[in-house]
């Protein structure tokens, strides 16, 4: 099936060509489109039909309805963090779905192993996966598989190759910023082969911008405060730290407008939990107060420095 997706590429890659030369409005790449949904769509009845699930679910009901039914298996999901600061939060998210997504084909009996490719510039700025920090995490090592490409195309070749080869559990595609050799043609190659094959791709994006893809869904991740960690007799350790929490925000679904959610990932059961939101958290893009000047005054300037703001007061330092 996947060699049959390929062929379809290269036929809708002439069809276009022979659109532009003919001076038709309508490109050959919307049929292309057409068709893989239709096979898609014929593809997941067939899942149905075996009892294999399309969906992975969150476990948290009100986000599951939003994403009806939760993250689809056969598609493109994007994990994207605006800022460098919130990497580790978007490739702690994409690790908590694969880690629910591989305890599941566990228990089914399916052992295949998941694949990480890193990017290059963003393993230099956001660090590459650790494995005793992946067992802590709710993955297995064991079957993780870590890729370092030293250039761009080399790892987008890789990713398609992985996808079409359906030999992963999932692939996971760590890209920096917005790449002028990532975009939308590169994401329509790759949607090809995630319905053919019946196999996710998962996207970090570090420090990136919202851009037109073929992702089913675009989530925009952020670090959240985590509580304190509880005991056995429901008490709260004093001075601990407990389970990550991530922000989610659905910036690409069929939903009007975007759903912010708070997350907290339990690596020992592998299940996510619906956190109530705080009196002091910030909507999401929102910058945080600044209690000083921004900028101090010229050593040698006209100019002064800038008015200090609002002084907050808080309890403890941190």
């Amino acid at each position: 099936m996947a060699q049959n997706a390929l062929a379809r590429e290269r036929l809708f890659a002439l069809r276009e060509t022979i659109a532009k030369l003919e001076g038709k409005p309508a490109p050959a790449l919307a049929a292309a489109e057409r068709e893989a949904l239709a096979s898609g769509k014929a593809a997941r009845q067939a899942v149905e039909r075996n009892g294999r699930g399309l969906h992975l679910p969150f476990g948290v009901a009100p986000l599951d309805e939003a994403m009806e039914g939760g993250l689809p298996l056969d598609a493109i999901i994007e994990f994207r963090a605006a800022l460098s600061r919130d990497a580790g939060a978007a490739s702690g998210l994409a690790m908590a779905v694969a880690a629910r997504l591989q305890k599941r084909e566990a228990d089914a009996g399916r052992l295949l192993p998941l694949l990480w490719i890193g990017d290059a510039v963003g393993t230099l700025e956001a660090g590459r996966p650790y494995a005793p920090g992946l067992l802590d995490f709710g993955l297995n090592p064991e079957r993780f598989l870590h890729a370092a490409p030293r250039k761009l195309d080399e790892a987008l070749w890789l990713a398609e190759t992985a996808v079409e080869s359906a030999a992963f559990l999932a692939v996971v595609f760590e890209v920096r910023g917005n790449p002028a050799h990532f975009g939308l043609t590169e994401s329509r190659r790759l949607i090809l082969r995630t319905r053919a094959a019946r196999r996710p791709l998962f996207v970090v994006r570090q420090a990136g911008e919202e851009e037109a893809s073929s992702a089913a869904f675009r989530l925009h991740v952020e670090s959240a405060p985590s509580g304190l960690r509880p005991l056995p007799d429901r008490s709260k350790l004093s001075g601990s730290i407990g389970n990550p929490i991530f922000r989610l925000t659905l910036e690409k679904s069929r939903n009007p407008a975007p759903l912010s959610f708070l997350l907290e990932w339990n690596p020992h059961e592998r299940e996510f939990l619906p956190v109530a939101e705080p009196g002091f958290a910030r909507p999401p893009g929102e910058q945080s107060a600044h209690s000083g000047a921004q900028l101090s005054a010229p050593a040698n300037g006209s100019h002064r420095s800038q008015a200090m703001g609002a002084l907050l007061a808080f309890e403890r330092a941190s």
